[in-house]
């Protein structure tokens, strides 16, 4: 499993996902962002999954618990370009509403549209 965190603003951060992630990888990734959020810097997480393999439960969790972190300062989430067995677990997931098909500039894009709008 190989990922990469990248603040792209202030407010927004990228994790690209490559390969399989599973419950190993998930625990590296979770301290990481989860210190963002509570420093309080981080109200954005785009996800993109382009590059991810495979995911088990536990990235899963991982999305859903950084999602409610993100609750408390108002937060958003993109799960952008899942494949479409990863797609098929968002939707079960009721992740459904979080995924977009796009580029990362996009996303960004789309963020930005939605806070100054």
């Amino acid at each position: 499993m190989h990922y990469q965190l990248e603040m792209v603003t202030r407010e927004t951060v990228v994790i690209r996902l490559f390969g399989e992630l599973d419950h190993h990888a998930v625990e590296q990734i979770r301290a990481k962002i989860s210190a963002a959020i509570f420093q309080g810097t981080v109200t954005t997480i785009i996800w993109n999954l382009e590059g991810l393999s495979f995911m088990d439960s536990s990235g899963v969790g991982l999305v859903l618990g950084r999602m409610r972190e993100l609750e408390a300062v108002a937060g958003r989430t993109i799960l952008l370009n899942p494949s479409p067995t990863m797609r098929k677990v968002f939707q079960f997931s009721g992740l459904g509403p979080w995924m977009m098909d796009a580029t990362e500039e996009q996303a960004i894009d789309r963020v930005r549209g939605i806070v100054n709008g």
